[in-house]
Order: structure tokens, then sequence, then C-alpha cells
């Protein structure tokens, strides 16, 4: 083991247990925890644990400066044990992973996380103790409302990125938080361990958000400020990775707005326009419509069918694996429309396909089984195809629902009762 190795083995025994000073006995109830997530930040770590000790100290708070480690190289550990930080070693790598490794570890009933790179200001935290301390379970800070400095946050964040991925984000969980992405928050440990917390990137933080607003926490924002990253080094963040990371997860999230809403939206303007143009060729305008479009009105029945069908897999699959909150309407009516209600509806629709398949099969013997003309036949065919593989989707999908549904027995943890 090389020189660097040893020095970082001896310090990560020093940094052990270091509370600050002001909780420094060992039987002293801990409040808070001000959490910093740390890859090789040597440059503004320890400017950031100095305004987080002097903040607990000048306002006589217990609590403790802990360090999250992702595998710094540049010494940053060194320098939080130096000045009175813990430090624990988080070795997956990734901010999600670092968070909840240092979530982990903490010690206080409250914990502020920010990042360790002196945009957030460690000494004016008052505004997270006191929504914390009025039983607020999720404290986020608000960027917008408290002042962005020049050269703090590119434009394009600014003014796209974040604001319509927060957007998004109410429109989808109906949170009120307006700046989902701002990374000083403060939160009450216990109820966010409750959450389950799983993704190990950048979307941590709106995994954080979602599953607050979902398990119905007590959530407010509080303005706060953001000043330049005072490293000389490029910021972690990757625009447009990590912008996708974040739309993906939120809409993974949402089967009602991933697969739902859209599959709704399909089916209906496929119905709609297949009756319309079932009479006869129409026209809007100068565009004429006919059979083809009675092929893709019957395709656009059949993937939005899917579509729904997706949403209520994803959403039986997340509640069972506990990623989303139980939804007691949603159980009544999966129990209501039950299996053998899903296999009497689709066989029906199915026979309905069979026999106008048949009647189009008689039509063709008309005709001595010869050429047809698309425009007449295919009025009889198209919706006939289409009623036949919905119906047999509408069977397929109940015996998956129920097979979704099948009670699960948890596998007992080693040495429970």
């Amino acid at each position: 083991m090389g020189a660097a190795g040893l020095a970082s083995q001896e310090a990560s025994l020093i940094m052990g247990n270091a509370l600050t000073e002001t909780s420094s006995s060992p039987t002293a109830a801990c409040e808070l925890t001000i959490l910093l997530p740390c890859l090789n930040e040597a440059e503004t770590i320890g400017t950031c644990i100095q305004k987080a000790r002097g903040y607990l100290e000048s306002r006589n708070i217990a609590g403790e400066v802990l360090v999250a480690d992702n595998g710094s190289t540049d010494g940053s550990q060194e320098i939080a044990c130096r000045l009175g930080a813990r430090v624990v070693d988080v070795s997956e790598r990734g901010y999600g992973a670092a968070l909840m490794g240092g979530i982990a570890a903490a010690r206080g009933r409250y914990v502020i996380m920010g990042d360790a790179d002196d945009s957030y200001d460690f000494s004016d935290l008052d505004p997270f103790v006191e929504k914390l301390r009025a039983s607020y379970e999720l404290v986020m800070g608000n960027r917008f409302l408290g002042g962005i400095a020049a050269g703090a946050m590119p434009p394009l964040h600014r003014y796209l990125g974040n604001p319509v991925l927060s957007w998004f984000g109410r429109l989808f969980f109906k949170s009120p938080v307006k700046d989902f992405h701002c990374g000083l928050r403060g939160f009450s440990r216990e109820a966010i361990q409750r959450l389950g917390l799983t993704t190990t990137g950048m979307e941590f933080a709106s995994e954080m958000v979602v599953k607050a607003t979902l398990q119905k926490l007590r959530i407010t924002e509080v303005p706060t400020t953001l000043s330049p990253d005072g490293r000389s080094t490029p910021p972690h963040l990757r625009t447009w990775r990590d912008g996708w990371r974040h739309l993906r997860f939120l809409l993974l999230f949402s089967p009602r707005w991933l697969f739902l809403y859209p599959g709704l939206i399909l089916m209906t303007v496929g119905l709609a326009s297949m009756l319309w143009l079932l009479p006869g060729p129409r026209r809007i305008g100068s565009i004429g419509l006919d059979v083809n479009t009675l092929v893709y009105s019957g395709a656009a029945i059949i993937v939005g069918f899917q579509a729904v069908a997706f949403a209520v897999f994803a959403k039986i699959f997340a509640m069972n694996a506990r990623l989303l909150p139980e939804d007691s309407r949603f159980r009544w009516l999966i129990k209501f429309f039950s299996l053998e209600v899903g296999i009497v509806v689709g066989l029906a629709l199915a026979l309905g396909g069979l026999v106008a398949s048949g009647y189009a099969v008689g039509f063709w013997g008309r005709y001595s089984f010869g050429a047809l003309d698309p425009r007449v036949s295919l009025r009889i065919v198209a919706p006939a195809a289409t009623a036949l593989m919905l119906g047999l989707q509408i069977v397929f999908a109940s015996f998956f629902i129920n097979v979704l549904g099948l009670p699960q027995k948890r596998a007992s943890s080693p040495g429970s009762t």
C-alpha cells in the first residue's frame, strides 16, 4: 500500500465518531446532521465545513458535520477530518449512493444536505431548522425565490431544465415543490428512511421529492441562495445525461402519464375515427380520408389498449414492490373487473370479430373469391380484425393482471422470526 493509501486509512480511523464541539459528549442528543456528499472537493470542502460548524456553534445546536466521501483522491477526507467533520466512506459511486450512505450514517434527528462546492451558504440554515422543528418532514430550498447569483447556474438549467422538470414533477405528482433539484434541503431522517430511496445517480434528488409527495409527508419550501461553484474543475452534473435521467425517473414513476393517458387518447381517437369512416369516405377540407385511415384507426385502438394495460401492470407491480403507495380505489377497481369479467368481455369481443370475419368471407364468396374493392371489403375486415385482436388481448391481460395480484410471501431476513 502506498503512502497516500496509508494516510487515507489512518485518516479514516481518526475520523471515526467525531461530533462537532457542540455535541462532544457521547450521551448528548444529536439534533442536526449537516451532510456533505463529496467527490474530490478539496478546493471547497474546508470552507463548507467551517461554515457548517460555525452555524451549529453560533446557534448552540447539538449536531455534527458529516462528509459522505465517494472515493476522493485529492485529500478531501483528510481536510474534512482535520476540520472536525466526521467522514464515512461510500464505495458505491454516484450522487444518490453517497447521500444514501450519509443518511444511513447520520446521527441527527434532522439532516440538512448540501453540495460541497460552496454554492450553498451553510452559515444561514435558520429557515430549514425552523421548519423542521415545526414538524415539516421535508424542507426544500428554492433558489428561484432566494436568488441565483450571476454565473451560478447555466442559462439552459435556469430557464429550461429546472423549470420544465419541476413543472413535470408538479403535473405528474401534484407536488408542492417548485424547485425539484435544489441541492440544499432538510428532512427528518426517520421519515426519509421510510421512503426506501434507491436511485444512485443525480435522479436521487427527484426520487426524494416524488416519494415524499406520494407518501404524503409534510413538505414545504424556503428561499435559499445559489452562488457560483467554488471549484476550478468542471461540475459533476452532465446537462443532457442527467436531465434525461431525471425526466426518465419522473415518467417511470407515473404510469398514468407514461401509459394510461396516452393509451386512452389513442383508443378514443382510433375508435372515433373508425366509427366516422365506416359509412364511407370523408373529407377534411381538401384532404380525403378512406380505408387506409380506417386501418390506422384500428392500429391506434390496439396500441392504445396495450398502453392502458401496461399502466395497470406497472401500477400493480409498483405497489407490490412498495415503489408506489397503496391505492385502495385502484385495488377495488381491479377486484371489480375480475379475471372472469375480463375473460367474458374479451371472448365476447373476439366472438364478434369472428362473426364479422365470417361475414367478410361470405361477402368474398359472392364474388367467387376473386378480387374485391378494398374500399368496400376493408370496411368489414378492419373492424373485424380489430375486435378479434382486442378481445384476445383483453383475455391475456386479464390473466396477467391476476398473476400480478397473486399474494406473495416475502422472504424473512436471517435471524428473523
